[in-house]
């Protein structure tokens, strides 16, 4: 009888849902075959976030802020760390997360950061309707509310990242203009794969007409 895998074991990390968002095969590239390069933008990233996580604790009047808490949820399947958590006297705690860049167009900061409060209300008991994303090149605070939309994208994109690493499959490449800002484009080479080479093409065909037909 195969034993039932322990749950702590089948958490994916929050930080896959955002690269996940941004490209599966980016979040395939790192979560699966475990492939990491780091360039100048994820180097100022990794400092940030280093900065932030050796702050320790923080007491204000009327105001505690942790840095770096262990988060997870089983519910949602995920588990990380949270760069900050305000904990205002009198009200829901408030997670704070640091990008070293600006607002993106897509939603993948927003989905990571929601990840992170669904993670505190399962962890704490209490909602958590609200949080705040800041950007190193705007220096300001953007509020974002966990409204039913943003948490339902969250809980669908930990569902997809979830079964994409339990299938361990990494998806083809798909060029785009976001691919000339990652640091895995070497790793992954999109223009080069996207579209196979004419011998490959010939290659995959014989391949096929090899295999008995199911």
């Amino acid at each position: 009888m195969t034993e039932a895998p322990d749950p702590e074991d089948t958490l994916v990390p929050i930080s896959a849902l955002q690269h996940f968002l941004f490209c599966p095969r980016q979040c395939a590239l790192i979560h699966v075959e475990q492939i990491w390069a780091e360039d100048g933008a994820t180097a100022e990233g990794r400092v940030l976030h280093e900065r932030v996580d050796a702050g320790g604790m923080e007491t204000r009047p009327g105001l505690r802020v942790e840095r770096g808490i262990a988060l997870r949820s089983f519910a949602l399947g995920v588990t990380g760390k949270a760069d900050a958590v305000e904990f205002p006297r009198g009200a829901p705690p408030l997670p704070v997360e640091y990008k070293r860049g600006k607002p993106k167009p897509h939603r993948a900061d927003e989905v990571q950061l929601c990840a992170q409060a669904l993670c505190l209300e399962e962890m704490f008991g209490v909602a958590v309707p609200e949080g705040a994303l800041f950007y190193g090149v705007t220096r300001r605070r953007l509020r974002i509310l966990f409204d039913p939309a943003l948490r339902a994208l969250t809980a669908e994109v930990a569902g997809a990242v979830r079964h994409m690493l339990a299938q361990q499959r990494t998806p083809p490449p798909v060029l785009t203009r976001g691919c000339a800002r990652c640091s895995l484009q070497d790793a992954c080479q999109p223009k080069r794969f996207e579209h196979p080479p004419a011998v490959a093409r010939w290659l995959e065909g014989q391949f096929a007409l090899a295999l008995p037909d199911a």
